[in-house]
């Protein structure tokens, strides 16, 4: 794995890459810039760092011979912090800047990220483009999963209550997401004992400013019918059901996008062991699994 920097068009602020690469696709000097194909860029989700997804990205360029490069968003580790503007365009153009800097031409994106992913290629040229459970807002649908209180319990520095608030309005951690909020406060508790935990509770904020980019970047499914790049959108089979809703309702309308549930995985399906998943996404980048249709016309939903 390779650490370096790439700079944003902002002030020089600077965003921290990992990449990994096949063995014969550095030089001797391991110059990032000197790749033999194009590569691919991983955006993470909400509440992680790009950490948590180096082991598949790992996978990911293995079973592709390609580079995989993965990224920490504003606000992580070594990159900068979200500007005081932030908003779903500062995303974009971090990724635009990642992609010419690593010569990525494709996509793969978590959660949020498969939001600011299907942003991004309504206005820049992509490749190919896979999302799983992407945090898309279309006709106000996700409204009601913001909970003012977390941005209250941030704003008074109450972690605990503000991660309660934010497990049961995303409803992603499965079963644990129905539990009351004084059960989600003490698990909190227990949680930030742990390295992850600890790490959740410090994004807090960030989290607060990413939610609010999604509803203010609300869209209609008139608003992605001019998108043209292959796009797989996936969900878990155990995800919650509005990340598949949306996924059904883009690729009914966009020509461009299929739609595939994947059995038997979480929401954090990118960030869990195995290979099956980087299999599944590996098999359409290469555009071997023959779910990319044409354009021009239609064919049956999965």
């Amino acid at each position: 794995m390779e650490t370096w920097t790439v700079e944003t068009d902002d002030d020089g602020s600077r965003l921290e890459v990992h990449s990994f690469r096949p063995a014969n696709s550095t030089s001797a000097t391991g110059d990032p810039a000197q790749v033999t194909a194009p590569g691919v860029v991983v955006i993470h989700g909400t509440l992680v760092t790009d950490a948590l997804y180096r082991p598949f990205a790992r996978n990911l360029s293995l079973l592709l011979s390609r580079p995989v490069h993965c990224y920490n968003r504003r606000g992580r580790a070594g990159s900068a912090p979200q500007p005081d503007d932030y908003s779903v365009a500062t995303e974009i153009r971090d990724l635009a800047a990642v992609m010419t800097a690593t010569g990525s031409e494709d996509v793969v994106a978590h959660s949020f990220g498969g939001f600011v992913a299907l942003q991004a290629a309504r206005e820049m040229p992509l490749r190919r483009l896979v999302t799983y459970d992407a945090a898309v807002s279309l006709s106000g649908n996700l409204n009601h999963r913001w909970r003012p209180e977390l941005e209250q319990a941030v704003t008074d520095g109450q972690l605990d209550h503000a991660w309660a608030h934010l497990v049961q309005g995303l409803a992603t951690a499965g079963p644990l997401s129905y539990l009351p909020l004084g059960a989600l406060r003490m698990l909190s508790i227990v949680s930030a004992r742990t390295n992850v935990g600890a790490e959740m509770r410090e994004l807090l904020p960030t989290a607060v400013q990413e939610m609010r980019a999604v509803l203010d970047a609300d869209a209609e499914l008139a608003d992605f019918k001019e998108l043209t790049t292959p796009t797989l959108m996936l969900s878990g089979g155990w995800s919650p059901g509005y990340f598949a809703d949306t996924g059904r309702q883009l690729a009914s309308a966009v020509p461009a996008i299929d739609f595939a549930v994947v059995p038997g995985q979480l929401h954090e399906g990118p960030i869990r062991p195995g290979k099956r998943l980087a299999l599944r996404i590996a098999r359409f980048l290469n555009g071997t699994d023959g779910s990319v249709r044409p354009l021009n016309r239609k064919r049956g939903r999965k």
